[in-house]
């Protein structure tokens, strides 16, 4: 099955790490970009009548700084114009500075079975640092309100004056409030954001250092119960996710809003960046894709291997075969052997060690290099 991305772009404030489509002084205009966003999700509805979807994801930006019946109608939508499988997992992402009791019960009346909560960090001068707009106590309050339901819990490892200590007590406190899910992930500084100016004043910990505090929090994830299952996806059991477990599969999805992207009959294409782009592309009866390229031939396949070396589960040898018709350590023999270090194979699999899936980048550069 496939797939349903949709982009919320507003947020309060811009974080300072943050290089995505969003848009901290333009909520005024969030209904009109809803009213937008149906309209494209109608738009498309008749070429995608033969697909069955399995997940709808709400990321942005900040998905609950808006209304919450407009994201209560966006999922009627979803389901109105596509279908939804009745046990589909739909996910909202949530800032735990802009939630309430009242949204909560909108979202789950909604629809809504899983939530993903930017807790990023327990330490709340690290949270200042990163320009969040929650506290370590609004995150608690947000987990309570959450209790009992399916929800994931982000943390960034690599913060300037962090500790794996510090890491450590963020993922005993996602765990002890009840996140069935961890995604840790190691800060990007991206050039243009507010947090670059850090990393070139040579104020972010080292490369090192981060794969360091990394395996710390590995460690602690594996002593609390919690699976990897991809190189930043940890969850207790049953609880993957299944919408980036299809992207990871190199499924297909289609992505509603701006900056959305999709992947759909191997044309992968991308939406507008430009909140008025969008609007006037939308309102004209037009598609909003600036960007569309067809995947073909070896394309295909290095996309295959380059997503599934990410997971711990790594290359299943027959379904490799079964998809791109040849047989992979016949035809990557010379990489198997140059990279045999890193890598586990039998015969039915292929997939980075575990010690190794933290660099696991630099590893793939050399598979096809």
């Amino acid at each position: 099955m496939a797939g349903i991305y949709v982009h919320i772009p507003f947020c309060k404030s811009k974080c300072s790490y943050c290089d995505f489509a969003s848009f901290p002084d333009k909520l005024c205009f969030a209904e009109s970009y809803m009213a937008c966003v149906y309209r494209e999700m109608a738009k498309r509805s008749p070429e995608l009548k033969n697909y069955s979807f399995d997940t709808l994801y709400i990321g942005g930006g900040t998905p609950s700084v808006i209304d919450a019946n407009y994201i209560a109608m966006l999922v009627a939508s979803a389901k109105k114009n596509f279908n939804l499988s009745p046990s589909a997992e739909i996910t909202i992402e949530i800032n735990p500075g802009t939630v309430s009791a009242g949204k909560i019960d909108i979202y789950k009346k909604s629809g809504i079975n899983r939530f993903s909560v930017g807790l990023q960090t327990a330490i709340d001068s690290q949270l200042r640092d990163l320009g969040r707009i929650h506290t370590l106590n609004e995150f608690i309050y947000c987990a309570k309100l959450l209790k009992g339901e399916n929800f994931n819990a982000d943390v960034m490892i690599g913060l300037k004056n962090q500790t794996s200590e510090d890491i450590e007590k963020t993922i005993e406190t996602a765990s002890a409030f009840g996140a069935s899910h961890v995604s840790m992930y190691a800060l990007t500084p991206e050039d243009g954001t507010p947090i670059y100016t850090d990393y070139l004043n040579g104020e972010l910990p080292d490369g090192d250092t981060v794969a360091e505090m990394y395996a710390a929090g590995v460690k602690k994830l594996a002593s609390l119960g919690y699976n990897r299952y991809e190189v930043s996806n940890f969850c207790k059991k049953g609880r993957e996710s299944r919408h980036n477990v299809n992207y990871w599969n190199r499924g297909e999805y289609i992505g509603f809003g701006v900056s959305a992207s999709s992947c759909i009959k191997d044309v992968r294409f991308t939406n507008t960046f430009d909140l008025d782009e969008y609007f006037k592309c939308i309102l004209s009866d037009n598609y909003a894709v600036i960007d569309s390229v067809k995947i073909e031939g070896d394309d295909r396949e290095e996309e295959y291997i380059m997503l599934r070396l990410r997971t711990c589960a790594g290359i299943d040898l027959a379904a490799f075969k079964r998809l791109f018709g040849c047989d992979f350590k016949e035809k990557y023999s010379l990489q198997l052997e140059k990279l045999a270090k890193y890598l586990y194979c039998d015969e039915n699999t292929v997939r980075i060690k575990g010690e190794y899936l933290f660099v696991q980048n630099s590893i793939i550069v050399d598979f096809f290099g």
